[in-house]
């Protein structure tokens, strides 16, 4: 019994010494918001203050400082995050993952960015401010790596700690604009349908892209100068960095608001993820202020504000990929054919290292149009070699210098000649400032084909009349600067015309366009705080038209009092996706039942992907409100053709009874907040239990649905669960009559380090749809309870 006793004590004595050994080296790890610090490479002494929420305000007594000490602080807080995405355009994410990242490697290390970044680097001007302070940037980043605590999740993973260079920015920009590209998740899929099911089921699908269109419209005028006061988804879906995805913005015009100044409103949607995408940073000089929102591993803030200009940005959607068919040479797989004869592929040779294995060697074809995809994506099973020509490996890359010279600026013209200098990805760039000048600018190198040509198919890469004959001018591009309107917006919508037609791409539905026009257009006299409710909006405008056209096809006549209350219940909803409302249940599953029995039969494995497109969105209002298609008719019936009310009648009775065995019998009951919800995945909380609840963040019952304004991103599947995957990666508002007091949020929190107080104190906030203040009075911020100081390191 005493030996019992005593090893009972023994234990109890080592657990307690295990607790507090791990509490004793977690305290290691935390963040340093206060003292002094010193650091190599700045010339004076640089004091940061941290606000309520983490946000660092940088003060210095020149940029070249400011920035190193932004490095140091940026991978303080966020150095796992640029750890992962650095990775992905390189293919090193198996080396932290094992062998289920391969493919995925395999794929963004044959698309050619490193090649690209590496012709960039050899041509960049090292005497530019954007090249200095880029490297300052670096140089404070690579400090924190030698003398920084390093993250828990590198000790978690047994991953030694690597210097960054300028290569691994290039990666990053080569990632953010892959991510925005759509053409590799639909010109497979339609050309399977032109192939497969010919021209009358292929030219009902692609006619949808030019109905029901809010357009964004161009204008140019001169600006004010006066100074007034005042399958491709099996891949994607691994990575532990989120994909971009779309956005809202608008700019009110002086006019239009209740104080006579312009408001500016941006929320990006990109993939939720654990850290949030953006880092927030306040940066002052005596020459020099910008707070920005840098993505992790960029030196200049995609978006920001000072007390001059607003900016912030949404996808174009533009087409800037195009995939070709090629034709090798019968005699010689390494030769492919072209209109001049027949020329040599060119052959890189990669590496991917797979951690606890040997590494993977395979070898890559480039073809003039670009790599060729067979062999880089595993389900690719045309036997015909498909190349992928992506405009952002075809020109010089500027990225750096559009990204500081958007926040340098010191007018709209000079905004307007670094939105000029981007290529890829196509961007809508938005402006205010407080002179009352608004603008919009559809970003990225624009080209034409032959007229006849349809680009969302895979093209002929040997006759040589699919080739890209012109580039257009940036004047060209879709832009509109202080319209007539008095204001601009997108939503990732069709912009007008240019040169007398629409320009082809991969524009999402109208709905959040329209909402946004349909809620501007007739108030003049907005204030920051209705613009910051409208942000928080969940109305889909053109749900109620989709349930018209489907319960005007409903057979009536064989329904339960049950299936007449859900009747009931849809026509009368407004399209609101509040947590308690019933409609979007039976909406969404309605609209599942509705595309798998009009498409699933003559699609077959196509459908997935047709499915999990923003091109399914575009063609669902079309196709409900037709009464007469070929897709209505079930081709697995031989001896029956369909009509559409059979079609909608029948996905109607599966929609309840589903419902009926998920939610129960009764039909109030079935509220959204039931099905609906968000949860902020970490990359390693991804593996579940105990690391879940660590380092995941939610989940959260909240507000929105998928094209609204309060974006909330989910797949419509069988299991009738929406799991929301994306949204608004922030959400700001500027007012220039009192940009003191402008507003933002994040979907969780400022830093990537768990065990900092701001890895998740603003979730709650951004779920309710509240804001924080983007401080800039630098009383105010002089008042923070956190001051961090770096002092010059004396050698």
């Amino acid at each position: 019994m005493k030996l019992f006793k005593k090893a009972v004590k023994v234990i109890f004595i080592l657990l307690i010494l295990l607790v507090a050994g791990a509490w004793v080296f977690s305290r290691t790890l935390h963040p340093t918001y206060n003292g002094e610090l010193e650091l190599t490479n700045i010339s004076d002494k640089v004091t940061v203050y941290y606000d309520e929420v983490g946000v660092p305000h940088i003060n210095a007594e020149n940029q070249q400082d400011a920035y190193v000490a932004l490095g140091y602080v940026h991978a303080q807080d966020r150095l796992w995050q640029m750890e992962l995405i650095r990775r992905i355009s390189a293919g090193r994410l198996a080396e932290l993952f094992g062998k289920d990242l391969v493919r995925t490697d395999k794929f963004f290390s044959g698309l050619g960015i490193e090649e690209a970044a590496e012709k960039t680097i050899e041509n960049l001007d090292k005497n530019s401010e954007a090249y200095k302070l880029t490297e300052a940037y670096l140089n404070g980043i690579n400090q924190f790596i030698t003398e920084g605590t390093t993250p828990l999740e590198f000790h978690l993973i047994g991953l030694e700690k690597e210097k960054y260079s300028i290569k691994d920015i290039y990666n990053v920009f080569g990632y953010m604009a892959f991510s925005f590209a759509v053409a590799h998740k639909t010109d497979p899929m339609l050309t399977e349908v032109k192939e497969k099911l010919g021209d009358a089921y292929f030219n009902e699908l692609v006619g949808a892209e030019f109905q029901n269109l809010t357009l964004i419209k161009n204008e140019k005028n001169p600006e004010l100068k006066a100074d007034f006061a005042a399958s491709m988804n099996v891949l994607l879906e691994k990575l532990p960095i989120s994909p971009f995805i779309g956005s809202n913005s608008w700019v009110i015009g002086a006019d239009k608001t209740k104080n006579g100044k312009v408001i500016f409103a941006n929320d990006p949607h990109i993939g939720f993820s654990q850290p949030s995408v953006w880092y927030q940073n306040h940066i002052k000089t005596p020459d020099y202020e910008m707070y920005g929102f840098n993505l992790a591993l960029t030196p200049f803030p995609l978006l920001g504000h000072n007390k001059n200009y607003a900016y912030g940005l949404t996808m174009f959607e533009n087409d800037d990929v195009d995939f070709y068919y090629e034709k090798n040479n019968p005699n010689n797989s390494l030769e492919y054919k072209t209109s001049d004869g027949f020329q040599q592929y060119k052959l890189i040779d990669k590496r991917i290292k797979i951690k606890g294995e040997k590494d993977t060697v395979y070898q890559v074809k480039v073809s003039k149009h670009g790599p060729i995809m067979n062999g880089l994506i595993d389900f690719i099973d045309d036997e015909r070699p498909i190349a992928m020509q992506w405009i952002y490996t075809k020109f010089n890359n500027q990225l750096l210098e559009v990204g500081y010279d958007i926040s340098h600026a010191q007018n709209l013209s000079e905004f307007k000649v670094g939105a000029s200098k981007l290529h890829a990805p196509g961007l809508n760039i938005m402006y205010g400032d407080a002179k009352n000048n608004i603008a919009w600018f559809a970003s990225g190198k624009l080209y034409k084909y032959r007229d006849s040509l349809y680009t969302k198919t895979i093209l002929d890469g040997a006759s040589g009349k699919d080739e890209i004959v012109e580039y257009l001018d940036f004047e060209e591009n879709p832009q509109a600067i202080n319209p007539s309107l008095n204001y601009v917006y997108s939503a990732n919508n069709q912009p007008d015309s240019i040169a007398g037609k629409l320009y082809p791409g991969y524009y999402l539905a109208e709905n959040r366009a329209r909402r946004i026009v349909d809620l501007l257009a007739p108030k003049n006299d907005w204030t920051k705080e209705e613009v910051a409710t409208m942000l928080y909006d969940v109305v889909s405008p053109s749900a109620p038209d989709v349930i018209v056209s489907f319960t005007n096809s409903l057979d009536l006549e064989n329904v339960s009092a049950s299936e007449k209350k859900a009747i009931d219940i849809l026509k009368k909803w407004n399209g609101y996706y509040g947590k308690d409302e019933v409609a979007p249940v039976i909406y969404n599953r309605f609209v599942y039942e509705f595309q798998k029995n009009t498409f699933k039969d003559e699609m077959g494995k196509a459908y997935n992907q047709f499915v999990n497109t923003p091109f399914v969105e575009k063609v669902l209002p079309v196709q409900a409100a037709k009464e007469n298609s070929v897709w209505w008719d079930d081709v697995s019936t031989k001896d029956k053709v369909e009509t559409k009310q059979e079609i909608i009648s029948k996905s109607f009775k599966k929609t309840f009874e589903f419902l009926q065995n998920q939610l129960g019998e009764n039909v109030e009951d079935w509220k959204w907040n039931r099905v609906a919800s968000v949860e902020y995945e970490h990359a390693i909380g991804k593996a579940g239990g105990l690391l879940r609840k660590f380092f995941n963040v939610g989940p959260f019952k909240t507000n929105g649905g998928d094209q609204v304004i309060n974006n909330q991103i989910f797949s419509i599947d069988s299991t009738g669960v929406y799991k929301i995957t994306a949204g608004p990666s922030t959400r700001r508002v500027v007012d220039f009559s009192d940009v003191d007091n402008s507003l933002a949020i994040l979907p969780t929190g400022q830093s990537g380090n768990v065990f900092s107080e701001h890895y998740k104190d603003q979730a709650q906030k951004y779920v309710d749809g509240e804001f924080v203040k983007m401080k800039i009075n630098q009383k105010e911020i002089e008042q923070s309870e956190n001051k961090l100081v770096f002092l010059p390191k004396i050698k």
